[in-house]
């Protein structure tokens, strides 16, 4: 195998440049020295230490969190032709003990292991008797009490440095915000470390969201573009995840759901299937997503809201990773905000956990009724800054409108205060739209002066005001007494009249669509694939699952669709043109040039 950084990156991954700060952070390891990486999804983290893995002497150990992201990765550099395997709860005894004795015999460029594994006393111990390449820590952000995939064995991981003093270690993650990497460096004494920060930019996805107000019939619109296209339907509850995902395989779109309530083989063989067959739609919770490294990914849709900005991002993040172009679609609602702030007043955590996590739902809400760029509040949420229009989301390519809605926002507020602060926006709605009610008559609120001052406003237009006043924080909805509304610091400047409140329109539901017959459905249409193309791109993809099944892999660890894409452009007739292809290394080009081709000269 060759030696050059260079070399290995073109005659084995197939690629002939590395990107951005790539080279720089390979060179930091191969050299000795200990590197922090934060670089977006798909940005092409697994290189930055596969690499140096391979040019150093020794086995690189990798610490990953999920077993099906460690097969997939080994599954990946073996059709690549490198020498790596796992050791998880997977395999079988004797398997365990091969993979260990090819540890130390030195068989091994990479082995991937779980951090309860790793930190075993015996497995230690068996490390110390290896020579060792580097350590790799990925999904780092676990490390953080603040996060939201919080792992408490990878605070213990400090221990490498103890006992490896002079071994590189190179910590990686696609979502750290300032707070996140501190704990990062602190937690897993990375002080020495040199720090790479790329862009959290992810240009090829498309942000969209909107007011959820028939959440089956805007989920269909939005997938009836994309049937055929591999995709992820994030829904807050399991009974959610459930029944979309029943309701969406009677319409005719393959969907399985995923969340932690069903018994593990089946999460197990559900996840299976969405790595290794194409069009496949997931319904899930975020039980679903960490580690999954499937590049072709082509959308993923929110039916509500998350928990935080930091959480978002990973989860739109796994649109996109091939790079070709992807959406992150979201609806949410008023009642969102209550349940999100409900669920987290009912954990057990800490208050001022409890204080972060209600600061980061009021950042993520913000960004919901944003009327600006969106990409542009979604980087400065990570240190980071944007200059929109961005040409690439909702608020950019159809702008909102805007009304100055002062006046209604002084009345909403002071129905908020004079009602006591004790109940929810329907109930206030409710008096300032004059509604009366048994109830209201007891308590002596249609006397109040707020009583009916809203009537010139229908109840889906004050819906909104309260929506977008929490997320103004202008409003605050009080988890613990079931979601009733307060005022906050803020309000006083709108009441008093000295701040305007301008919000935005909310958008008219659009009548569905006519569906269009499945003749005119054209498979990877969202990735530019013309109609006249249609044909040879079906061969590609139909062989590529061929030999997919025929080796145990995933598709993409064959060709990536962006290989695929590259090929039914440039059209190869030989194995030197097929070669120049991006992604098509050494070791492919041997094992699967020749189908290829067939393929493509048989269609010309």
């Amino acid at each position: 195998m060759p030696s050059s950084p260079l070399d290995i990156l073109h005659s084995v991954f197939g690629y002939t440049q590395f990107r951005g700060q790539q080279q720089a952070i390979v060179e930091r390891l191969i050299e000795g020295g200990d590197a922090l990486v934060l670089m977006p999804t798909g940005g092409g983290k697994s290189l930055c230490y596969q690499i140096p893995a391979l040019v150093r002497q020794g086995t690189g150990i990798v610490v990953s969190p999920l077993i099906a992201l460690m097969q997939d990765q080994v599954d990946a550099l073996r059709e690549a032709g490198v020498s790596a395997a796992y050791l998880n709860s997977s395999l079988g005894a004797e398997d365990q003990r091969e993979v260990e004795r090819q540890l130390q015999a030195g068989e091994l460029n990479l082995l991937y292991v779980a951090p309860e594994r790793l930190l075993t006393p015996r497995f230690l111990s068996m490390l110390e008797r290896t020579e060792v390449a580097l350590f790799a820590i990925d999904e780092a952000h676990c490390v953080s009490q603040w996060g939201h995939d919080f792992r408490p064995e990878y605070r213990e991981l400090a221990v490498l440095h103890q006992r490896f003093p002079h071994v590189p270690r190179i910590a990686l993650t696609a979502t750290a915000d300032d707070r996140t990497r501190e704990e990062i460096v602190e937690r897993l004494a990375l002080q020495q470390a040199r720090q790479f920060v790329s862009s959290f930019d992810r240009p090829n996805i498309r942000y969209q969201v909107g007011l959820r107000h028939n959440a089956r019939r805007q989920l269909m619109e939005f997938l009836e573009r994309r049937r055929g296209d591999t995709g992820i339907v994030y829904a807050l509850s399991r009974r959610k995840v459930d029944e979309t995902a029943a309701w969406l395989a009677e319409a005719g779109i393959d969907a399985l759901p995923y969340h932690a309530g069903l018994d593990a083989a089946t999460r197990n063989a559900h996840q299976r299937r969405f790595l290794r067959e194409d069009g496949l739609v997931m319904v899930a919770t975020v039980a679903f997503g960490m580690g999954i490294d499937k590049p072709d990914v082509r959308f993923v849709a929110h039916l509500d809201l998350p928990r935080s900005m930091e959480g978002y991002y990973q989860e739109t993040g796994r649109a996109g990773r091939d790079g070709l172009p992807a959406d992150a679609w979201m609806i949410y609602g008023l009642s969102d905000v209550v349940t999100m702030s409900q669920m987290i007043a009912q954990s057990e955590s800490a208050d001022e956990r409890k204080r972060v996590e209600r600061l980061k739902l009021e950042s993520l809400l913000a960004y919901a009724e944003a009327t600006q760029c969106r990409r542009e509040l979604l980087l400065a949420a990570f240190g980071e800054t944007f200059q929109g229009p961005c040409g690439r989301c909702d608020n950019c390519i159809d702008p909102p409108k805007t009304w100055d809605a002062t006046v209604p926002a002084q009345k909403a507020l002071s129905a908020v205060y004079r009602s006591g602060q004790r109940f929810g926006s329907g109930y206030v709605i409710d008096i300032l739209r004059g509604e009366g009610s048994s109830r209201m008559t007891d308590l002596g609120h249609d006397r109040l002066s707020t009583y009916g001052i809203g009537a010139d406003m229908d109840e889906k237009q004050w819906r909104s005001v309260f929506r977008q006043l929490l997320a103004l924080g202008l409003l605050e909805a009080d988890a613990e007494g079931f979601g009733t509304l307060r005022l906050t610091k803020a309000s006083r400047d709108v009441l008093v009249g000295n701040q305007s409140v301008r919000l935005r329109e909310d958008a008219r539901p659009v009548r569905a669509a006519r569906k269009r017959r499945d003749s005119q459905l054209v498979t990877g249409g969202s990735l530019g694939v013309e109609a006249y193309e249609q044909p040879l791109w079906e061969e590609l993809r139909k062989l590529r699952i061929q030999l997919a099944r025929q080796h145990g892999v995933p598709p993409y660890v064959i060709f990536h669709d962006a290989t695929l894409l590259a090929m039914l452009r440039a059209l190869p007739s030989n194995e030197e043109e097929l070669a120049a292809i991006s992604g098509v290394g050494e070791a492919k080009l041997k094992r699967y040039g020749k189908d290829f081709l067939a393929v493509i000269n048989a269609h010309e």
